[in-house]
């Protein structure tokens, strides 16, 4: 049987749960960077396990601390709503209940100046490990275990071809890719998992395209 290190021993974390604290740091820490934009307000939508034992297990300080762009084995983490407090975040919680969805999941809603920029759905499923599943209206499947894109386009015959192609010119190679859209031409989301990270030549010459709404790097430390 395999096991992973992170079963084994657990990550470098700020206590006091891998799937409550530390997942949830790291998952508002990549919605946050998917998110794309400055904001300054986020709501949190907890289900299951996150909703019953957000306050106990210091969930709901560890997703207001991933929100303000910080990592999960930061010390300062317990003081994540001083922190808000000085950066201008404001945040909410509320219990949710999604159909089907991990015990340990939460929307997270970002704003700015009271307009809805992003809402992302995810859940910490174990070991410091997440999944997001959904970004705005779209379903996705990313892991964070791996450099991404995630961009969002009109859906047009030879769209996936151009921005495939730019990835080749900096020999980025495609480890998973997933595309998902509101209708035929219209608008699409594509995820895409990468054996390297992504510079900010090839994001800007992504953002060239045209057609393309937005573009977004993830590129994992």
């Amino acid at each position: 049987m395999e096991l992973s290190i992170f079963e084994v021993i657990g990550p470098i974390m700020i206590g006091s749960s891998s799937s409550h604290t530390a997942g949830a740091a790291k998952l508002a820490r990549i919605a946050g960077v998917i998110a794309g934009e400055p904001y300054d307000r986020v709501t949190f939508g907890l289900h299951g396990s996150f909703a019953k034992t957000y306050r106990g297990h210091g969930t709901d300080r560890a997703l207001v601390f991933g929100a303000l762009g910080y990592y999960e084995d930061d010390e300062r983490l317990p003081n994540s709503f001083e922190l808000a407090k000085k950066a201008g975040l404001s945040f909410e919680f509320y219990q949710t209940e999604l159909e089907g969805a991990h015990e340990n999941t939460a929307i997270l809603t970002f704003y700015q100046q009271h307009k809805q920029i992003c809402r992302v759905i995810g859940s910490s499923i174990g070991g410091a490990q997440i999944i997001i599943t959904q970004i705005d209206d779209f379903t996705t499947h990313y892991t964070a275990q791996l450099p991404a894109l995630i961009l969002s386009y009109r859906d047009r015959p030879g769209a996936i071809s151009k921005i495939t192609g730019i990835l080749a010119e900096y020999e980025i190679n495609i480890a998973l890719m997933k595309v998902s859209r509101s209708q035929k031409g219209g608008t699409a989301l594509c995820t895409i998992e990468t054996d390297q990270a992504i510079p900010q030549e090839a994001t800007q010459q992504l953002r060239a395209i045209p057609n393309i709404f937005q573009v977004r790097a993830i590129n994992l430390i």
